[in-house]
């Protein structure tokens, strides 16, 4: 054995020391480790042991045996089954790979520079076994989250470490039979009041996910009382029909448009009126679609939408809303004087007969005046002449450019609940 690696063996000892030391230092949920001797010991000799072995089987670039990979595996159980969480999971990964890295600097340096061979050695070995094991370490974390945990917890996990980019998602992707998309609609229907999660909304969405075979979870409660619903809906990439063309409503189903990534593919609004039955309340819908490492963005992005988008009843027409639907409203939202002055406009429209809802209807029916009163149940005079008092109370013509950029803002903003 070389200096490198008996300068290793030499400090194993005191390195495990220091590692145990630095959970409970560093890792909040390790203070268990000072009330529990047992505990401290059996850490301890974790950490022994992977020195040890480290040092046995990198001179000669061996790979760690099944046995060994079994042994990390319950290491992971056996915090699974103590109640740590994703998070912590992740930080002692980084904090054992961090410390391994600097014990090994610091034997390098004890041997004056050392043997540059033996450093690459080590090197070579450790960068390929400390992914093996760190894929067995998972494994077991999950075996135990499995048996532990109802099925929509594991859902809402796997939700959270592909947020998050936690590398466990693929663990937890096949504990819930999920396969993993390199795209994803990230999609958060807002909800005016947080509902409280009974046993049947749970079996609803439960049921729903197991269909369509989506990563859902819960969002924080807003300090208003607000809940969200956070859908991470699989897409398959590639070139649609319509890509490229202007539109998505031509892009088959689970295929993103590569030259249109905020446009909803064509199938997102058949499983968002689902998702919004199954809630069974008035919500806006947001979603953006990214590849799988820029969920976190994604799931701002889908935020925000949902934060301009109209709050909306359940139906057949209740779709999500991208960026190209709202961005008029985005831009409002940063500007105070620019909502103050739509939402003047807005109060002038008070004395009038429904005229906001008549504009809701106007517009998401692409100023079709047959199609607009028959949506409002009334005749087509009667919305002629709902729009001609739209423009006495406010000298804008609802047809008009100048009508629609406007007018159609008043109403998104007012219904998304921002002027409340």
């Amino acid at each position: 054995m070389g200096s490198l690696f008996a300068e290793l063996a030499r400090q194993a000892s005191a390195n495990a020391r220091r590692e145990v030391e630095t959970y409970t230092r560093e890792i909040p949920e390790f203070g268990f480790l000072v009330k529990d001797p047992r505990a401290r010991v059996d850490t301890l000799e974790h950490a022994m042991w992977l020195r040890r072995r480290t040092v046995e089987l990198s001179p000669d670039n061996s790979e760690l045996s099944q046995s060994d990979l079994g042994y990390i595996a319950s290491m992971g159980e056996l915090r699974a089954a103590a109640g740590m969480s994703l998070d912590t999971r992740q930080r002692v990964l980084g904090v054992h790979t961090a410390l391994m890295l600097r014990e090994i600097n610091e034997a390098t340096e004890a041997q004056r520079g050392g043997d540059v061979d033996e450093l690459m050695r080590m090197m070579a070995w450790f960068a390929p076994q400390g992914e093996r094991g760190i894929g067995a370490y998972r494994q077991g974390f999950v075996r135990v989250l499995r048996r532990r945990i109802p099925y929509t917890e594991q859902v809402a996990l796997l939700a959270r470490s592909l947020l998050s980019g936690d590398p466990i998602a693929e663990e937890l992707a096949e504990a819930v039979d999920m396969e993993l998309s390199d795209y994803y609609a990230v999609t958060v229907f807002r909800l005016p009041e947080r509902p409280v999660v009974d046993r049947f909304l749970e079996n609803e969405i439960g049921a729903l996910v197991k269909t369509c075979r989506a990563p859902v979870l819960w969002g924080p409660e807003g300090g208003d009382g607000s809940g969200e619903l956070i859908a991470l809906l699989p897409l398959i990439p590639g070139v649609g029909a319509g890509a490229g063309s202007g539109t998505a409503a031509d892009v088959p189903p689970y295929v993103v448009p590569d030259l249109l990534p905020d446009l909803e593919p064509g199938h997102l609004p058949d499983l968002v009126r689902d998702f919004a039955h199954a809630l069974g309340r008035p919500c806006a819908v947001g979603t953006a679609v990214a590849p799988s490492a820029e969920l976190a963005e994604a799931l701002e992005r889908a935020r925000r939408i949902a934060l301009a988008a109209p709050v909306r009843q359940p139906s057949a027409r209740l779709r999500p809303h991208s960026l190209a639907d709202v961005f008029v409203e985005l831009a409002v939202a940063d500007v105070p004087f620019v909502d103050d002055w739509l939402r003047a406009v807005a109060r002038r429209l008070e004395p009038g007969p429904d005229l906001l809802v008549t504009l809701d209807a106007y517009y998401r029916h692409d100023m079709h005046r047959g199609a607009t009163a028959t949506a409002l149940n009334v005749h087509t005079r009667t919305l002629d002449y709902r729009l001609r008092r739209v423009r006495e109370l406010t000298d804008i013509d609802p047809g008009s450019t100048r009508g629609v950029r406007t007018l159609s803002a008043v109403v998104t903003r007012h219904l998304s609940g921002a002027w409340c």
